[in-house]
């Protein structure tokens, strides 16, 4: 997956509390290969429900980062929602709190959630509402956040999490740190225990 260090984008602000996982990827397009860009379907029904969705505002195009309310990302636990967000452009989102399983899905596919207090969540929409189009500075080596005045916060991760995110290793990379071990393992199983390793009929 994309190493997460510094992010520099554009940052649209949700002032939606519990955004659930079906509103960010509605069910029905989970049968949709992911190779047909789940981008298509972020917030597909609640951006038709909306003529003003902050996500369709032409200040915001090409945004990268998320700036939204409380419990983002509640619901069910489809790895989906975070497809759609990454294919959708968005690599960070910046909330009071998240769903468990979507923040533990987003650090497995290159999203870096940002948890700060709800005070600082809403101040930073607020500015962000009254200037259209303006950038924040993710900067997860230093755990820092900026906003476009130049004021600084600081956030807390979990360390492996940040590893992960920060050197771009996913599931199958951290697996394959180990492939060595792997393979001496599966070589000494074949040279001690021959009747356990499957034979493949040509």
């Amino acid at each position: 997956m994309q190493p997460f260090t510094t992010l520099q984008a554009v940052a649209v602000p949700l002032d939606v509390a519990n955004v659930d996982t079906d509103q960010i990827l509605p069910a029905r397009f989970l049968k949709k290969p992911r190779s047909a860009g789940y981008g298509n379907f972020l917030f597909h029904d609640e951006r038709r429900r909306s003529e003003a969705y902050p996500l369709d505002a032409p200040a915001y195009a090409g945004a990268g980062i998320l700036v939204a309310d409380r419990n983002f990302g509640c619901g069910s636990s489809r790895e989906g929602a975070v497809y759609a967000l990454v294919d959708g452009g968005i690599r960070c989102v910046i909330a009071p709190s998240f769903g468990d399983i979507f923040a533990s899905n987003a650090a497995k596919n290159g999203l870096l959630t940002v948890t700060l207090p709800e005070a600082a969540v809403a101040a930073l929409r607020a500015r962000l509402a009254t200037a259209p189009g303006a950038a924040l500075t993710v900067d997860l080596p230093a755990q820092t956040v900026t906003d476009p005045d130049g004021a600084a916060v600081s956030f807390e991760i979990d360390p492996f999490k940040k590893r992960c995110l920060v050197e771009g290793l996913d599931d199958v990379a951290l697996t394959l740190e180990h492939a060595e071990a792997i393979a001496a393992f599966e070589a000494r199983v074949a040279a001690e225990q021959p009747w356990r390793v499957p034979s493949i009929a040509g």
